[in-house]
C-alpha cells in the first residue's frame, strides 16, 4: 500500500493558468487536468480498481472518487466549483480533482508558489507582450527555473 500512495502522489507534469486579475497583478497557479488524474488511477491501481458517482447536495456537486484496497472500496468525496466554461461539468472536474486529492494526486501543486505577473486588463503581459493560453505555462515555468538557480 505504501508504493501505491508514493506512486499516486508524486508530482506530474502541470500547466499554469490565471485564477484571477487584481490592482493590475495576474496570479497564476498550477493545475492538472482530469485527464491526467484518470490516468494516474489506470497507471497506478488499474482500470478496474478505481470508480467515481457524482451528485448534488444542496446545490453542489460532489464527487465520490473510490479505490479498490485489499478487496474493500474506500471512496473520499470532496465538492467542486463551477467553471467560466460549461459550468456543470466543470464543477464535476473540479470535484473530481478535488476527490483525488484526498487520495494524494496533484496535492503536490498546493506546494508551488503562486506567479505574479503584470497585467493589462484581464491579460498576464511578461516582458511588454500579452500572454494567451500556454503562453501562460511557458513563462511561468521560466520565471520558476529563473528562481531555483
Amino acid at each position: 500500500m505504501e508504493k501505491t500512495r508514493e506512486s499516486l502522489t508524486a508530482a506530474m507534469d502541470y500547466k499554469w493558468r490565471v485564477q484571477g486579475v487584481k490592482f493590475n497583478k495576474a496570479s497564476c497557479v498550477a493545475y492538472i487536468d482530469a485527464r491526467q488524474v484518470m490516468d494516474r488511477l489506470d497507471d497506478v491501481v488499474g482500470i478496474g480498481n478505481w470508480q467515481d458517482s457524482y451528485e448534488v447536495i444542496g446545490g453542489n456537486m460532489y464527487c465520490h472518487l473510490s479505490i479498490k484496497i485489499n478487496d474493500e472500496w474506500i471512496t473520499k468525496t470532496d465538492c467542486g466549483t463551477e467553471s467560466n466554461v460549461e459550468q456543470e461539468k466543470g464543477q464535476a472536474s473540479d470535484a473530481f480533482k478535488r476527490a483525488a486529492v484526498k487520495w494524494g494526486i496533484g496535492r503536490f501543486l498546493y506546494s508551488l508558489e503562486i506567479i505574479r505577473l503584470d497585467a493589462d486588463g484581464n491579460t498576464p503581459v511578461y516582458n511588454g507582450k500579452k500572454l494567451y493560453g500556454d503562453m501562460v505555462s511557458k513563462a511561468c515555468n521560466y520565471i520558476l527555473s529563473k528562481k531555483s538557480k
